[in-house]
């Protein structure tokens, strides 16, 4: 019998993570005879590899013991049929949210659905092309993967790979050059059914360890609140920022952000710790 795994969350609305920015190195004079920055082609995104019975690989929280970093991400989804958050609206409401992260230069990673990269191509395309952001699989559909998961529509097993290969050529049609390889459950909700079935897409499920709550809050002090009490080094948190159905999210980071930062911690893209954690590029 498969027993589901799950991470509790709120239902996942709108998206994008943080990081913050390093301190300009000094340029280094090549070796006679080394190759140009420009002729070395860039190194594939780290991911896990996969486990000795072939299951796609989950992360969780990079290494506690690298320093203080942490990332922020933020879930961009639409779900057709969903109750409450289909009256809700789930639209692209949010823009200062994405203004903010830029104007503290904050790096994030943002899990995005195929289907809100169709109705959103501009937004999708100038989050993508930002080099402060890194946007990531959040499937196609926004349905389950497995049963049971906060309401959601439940995708058949035969339907699974193919809908995050589908959201995968959404992305790319909507100007998002380069998807990462990292894939956010609906719901956070999988299985081994779930891991197996992913395993050839060669992608890392990215989990977290840090719920922010932000999900249709109505207290930005709140939210805040539960994300300072529960990062720890190498934490990944799970936020939204769709105004719609996380109307606090924009206001919370506001807090967040500086007072992290006081406590040393450094912002960082979910690439990162999966480097950090031993990732292959």
């Amino acid at each position: 019998m498969i027993t589901p795994v799950r991470r509790v969350t709120a239902v996942c609305a709108l998206s994008a993570a943080l990081a913050a920015c390093g301190t300009a190195q000094p340029p280094r004079t090549p070796r006679p005879g080394a190759p140009s920055a420009s002729s070395v082609a860039p190194s594939r995104p780290p991911t896990l590899a996969p486990g000795p019975t072939g299951l796609t690989p989950v992360f969780e929280h990079g290494p506690r013991t690298h320093g203080r970093t942490v990332a922020l991400t933020f879930d961009a989804d639409m779900t057709a049929d969903q109750g409450p958050r289909a009256a809700a609206g789930e639209r692209f409401d949010h823009p200062r949210l994405i203004a903010t992260l830029r104007a503290l230069k904050v790096p994030a990673t943002v899990f995005m659905t195929g289907r809100w990269a169709e109705q959103y191509p501009a937004q999708a395309r100038s989050i993508g092309r930002d080099p402060l952001f890194e946007v990531a699989n959040h499937s196609y559909s926004h349905y389950a993967f497995t049963g049971d998961c906060y309401g959601l529509p439940t995708l058949s097993g035969d339907r699974m790979r193919a809908d995050v290969e589908r959201a995968y050529a959404a992305l790319r049609g909507a100007g998002v050059t380069e998807p990462m390889p990292y894939f956010r459950f609906p719901g956070g909700c999988y299985d081994r059914r779930a891991l197996k079935v992913l395993a050839p897409a060669g992608v890392t499920a990215v989990q977290w360890d840090v719920v922010s709550g932000d999900a249709f809050a109505t207290d930005a002090d709140a939210v805040a609140r539960q994300v300072l009490e529960g990062v720890r080094p190498g934490s990944v948190v799970v936020m939204h920022c769709t105004r719609s159905a996380a109307p606090t999210t924009e206001r919370a980071v506001r807090t967040v952000v500086p007072r992290l930062r006081h406590r040393g911690y450094r912002f960082v893209k979910v690439s990162e710790l999966i480097g950090d954690a031993g990732g292959r590029g």
